[in-house]
Formats: structure tokens, C-alpha cells, sequence
């Protein structure tokens, strides 16, 4: 055998064990969500806290479903930004002016808290806390009625101390948007279910953070996050710390994707992935066999006829993986024929992930330090 083979053999071997993996997927997909999570009939207070950054498409409508709620007890809404001409605070007026009766504020604080300006806004934000539930949740996130039953009804179980929740995309600014969407629904979120159903992770994301504030206390509060990059799996790790265990409902998120351009694209897939990186480097390394189609095609160039037969088998498994995400969300998340684009560009972000050493965030240019701390 010919030395030149062996590279096509060893890519064909790794999307080989991608394909099994896209199984896996699916079946664990199905698993994870065939039980209906518990629904609370608690009337505690919540506080949501909603860090804002920008006039994003439908923010208003977004947020707006956090009100539109099956839940007894009362509601506070906490939106902050860092600058009082911040295009955010349109839609928050547009929020208040639809929804008289509902208790929303406004907290506009300019105050900097560290390298991380989200967290700098939620230390500011959180005086402005009513109640002692505290749901925090990023600004493009979009939920059904029974969201705050439900994840009160998971933070009420023994030895809860947060609640997160799992998510899938929705493209609302065009092509780059739906690529951004189709890379969450059918690519992030079966790694997180298979993450989840072997045992391996461990997340508590930026979707939904729900906790008491005794515990929030308990952590350092936000202020002890204030440098570090993945805030939210940091919060969840010390929550777990305390020897409380972070929940995670069987319910799916929307996430509200906005990227309008290829360069806004890149900026944010890569922040994500090099953010990964820094929280597992191993794991991170090892999820190349989870891109079977950029392998199989690159192994066509050594091994032509077993490089795009594998190709092929990839591309109809992923088709299976997205249809299965479908079902669960109700909705299509992105065109299906974007599909094998944003699996090769995904592997690019991949490959440019094991590099970068600094990242865009906002328009801010922070550098990845040691322990996944950032500085500006």
C-alpha cells in the first residue's frame, strides 16, 4: 500500500465514526426529550434579568415573551445596558408602552465591573432585583408560556441549586443568520444531548440561569465573574461547587440568531468555539470526528470512491439529525440545503479555534488568558 493512502484511510476512518455518531445523536435526541418536564404551580416572585446590547431584530417580541407566561406569581423584568443611548432602550420603552401593567425596569449604568461587559451589566442591574428567584437570561433568547413554570418547577427538586436550559437556533436577519441557526439547532445542541447522555458535560448556559439569591450569594454574586470569558458554564461550576447540582428540564429554548454578515458570522462562531476550547481542551480536540462530511470529502482526495460514499452517508445522516431537531422544536430551523455549507464551514471555525488566542465580543477585542479568564 502506498504511503499516500494512509492520510485518505485515517479521514475516512474519522467520519466513519462520525456517521456512528450522528446515530448516537439522534437517538439521544429522542431520549432526552420524551418526558414532559414537571410544570410548578409555585407563586413565588421572580426577578428576570435581561443584559442588553444593541437593537437586535424583534428584541421587543423577544422579550416580550417572558411576560406571556402560565405562571402564578409575580414577575419582575430587569433590563440593563451600559449606555443610556444604547438602541436597546427603544425596544424596552416599546415593552413597557405594550405591557403597562407589567413591572419592568430599566437600568442604564455605565459602570465597568472587569473585562466582561456582560457581567459588568448584571452587577449593575442586580440592585434593581425585587424578588428572590433570579432567573437571568441572555437578550436573544425566546420562550413558550410554560417557561417559568417549568424551570421553577426544576429548581424546586432536591439539591437544585440553578436551572439552565438547552436551545436551538432561529435565523431573523437573513442568510448568515439561518447558517448561524442551523450550526446551533443541528450541530451544538445534539453535542450538548449526547454530552449530556454519556455523562461528559456538565453546561449551564447563558439561555436560562435560574437560582435563589442565597445562592447567587453563596458564589461571589456576579462581581466574581467579572474577568472571566464563559460566565455562564463559571456560574454553573460554582453552583456545583457548593455541593448543589445545576438542572437542566427537558424543554427547547429558541435562540433568536442575528448575524447579518460572513465576518459577524465568523466573529461569533469562533468566539464560541475557542471558548469551548478553553473549557475542555481535550474534549474540544477530540469533537473533530463530530464533522464526518468536511472529513469524508477531504478524505476523497486520497481515497475517491470511499471518501464520497461516506460523504454521501454523511449528509443523509445529518438530514436525520436535523429533522429530528425539527420535530422537537415544532419548526425548521434553517433550509436544509445549507446544511453541508455550514458543516464545512464549522469544521473552518473548528480548525481556527485550536489557533486564536483573542476574540471579538461586542465589538470589544478581549484576550484568553489562563483558567478561561479574559482581560481587555
Amino acid at each position: 500500500m502506498h504511503d499516500a493512502s494512509w492520510p485518505g484511510l485515517i479521514l475516512c476512518a474519522a467520519s466513519v465514526v462520525g456517521c456512528a455518531y450522528q446515530v448516537f445523536a439522534i437517538v439521544a435526541l429522542r431520549r432526552h426529550f420524551r418526558e414532559a418536564p414537571v410544570r410548578s404551580d409555585s407563586a413565588q416572585a421572580v426577578t428576570i434579568l435581561k443584559p442588553l446590547h444593541g437593537a437586535e431584530p424583534h428584541l421587543a417580541e423577544n422579550l416580550a415573551t417572558f411576560l406571556a407566561q402560565d405562571y402564578r406569581g409575580p414577575v419582575q423584568i430587569v433590563c440593563g445596558v451600559g449606555d443610556a443611548n444604547d438602541r436597546a432602550v427603544g425596544a424596552v420603552a416599546a415593552l413597557q408602552a405594550a405591557h403597562p401593567g407589567a413591572d419592568i425596569v430599566l437600568v442604564s449604568d455605565p459602570t465597568r465591573h472587569g473585562s466582561n461587559g456582560k457581567i459588568g451589566n448584571l452587577v449593575n442591574m442586580l440592585p434593581a432585583a425585587r424578588h428572590d428567584v433570579i432567573v437571568l437570561s441572555d437578550s436573544d433568547m425566546v420562550v413558550g408560556h410554560h417557561y417559568l413554570a417549568t424551570i421553577m418547577g426544576a429548581l424546586d427538586r432536591p439539591c437544585v441549586g440553578a436551572v439552565t436550559c438547552l436551545y436551538r437556533g432561529r435565523g431573523d436577519a437573513g442568510l448568515w443568520s439561518h447558517m448561524a441557526a442551523g450550526a446551533i439547532s443541528y450541530g451544538g445542541l445534539p453535542d450538548m444531548v449526547v454530552g449530556l447522555t454519556l455523562g461528559m458535560a456538565q453546561p449551564c448556559m447563558g439561555s436560562t440561569i435560574a437560582l435563589r439569591r442565597e445562592t447567587l450569594d453563596r458564589i461571589g454574586s456576579f462581581a466574581a465573574f467579572a474577568d472571566v470569558l464563559a460566565d455562564d458554564h463559571a456560574i454553573g461550576a460554582a453552583v456545583r461547587a457548593t455541593g448543589q447540582r445545576v438542572g437542566i428540564p427537558a424543554i427547547l429554548l429558541t435562540h433568536a440568531c442575528t448575524e447579518a454578515s460572513l465576518p459577524e458570522l465568523w466573529r461569533h462562531q469562533v468566539r464560541w468555539a475557542a471558548t469551548i476550547r478553553s473549557l475542555a481542551p481535550a474534549g474540544h480536540f477530540g469533537s473533530i470526528v463530530t464533522h464526518p462530511l468536511p472529513l469524508a470529502l477531504l478524505g476523497s482526495a486520497f481515497a475517491p470512491s470511499a471518501g464520497m460514499g461516506l460523504a454521501a452517508l454523511a449528509i443523509v445522516l445529518r438530514i436525520g439529525v436535523a429533522c429530528q431537531v425539527n420535530r422537537l422544536a415544532g419548526e425548521r430551523s434553517a433550509p436544509l440545503w445549507v446544511l453541508p455549507i455550514v458543516d464545512c464551514f464549522e469544521f473552518t471555525v473548528f480548525l481556527a479555534s485550536l489557533l486564536v488566542r483573542k476574540i471579538d465580543w461586542r465589538g470589544s477585542r478581549l484576550t484568553m488568558v489562563d483558567d478561561g479568564r479574559i482581560s481587555a
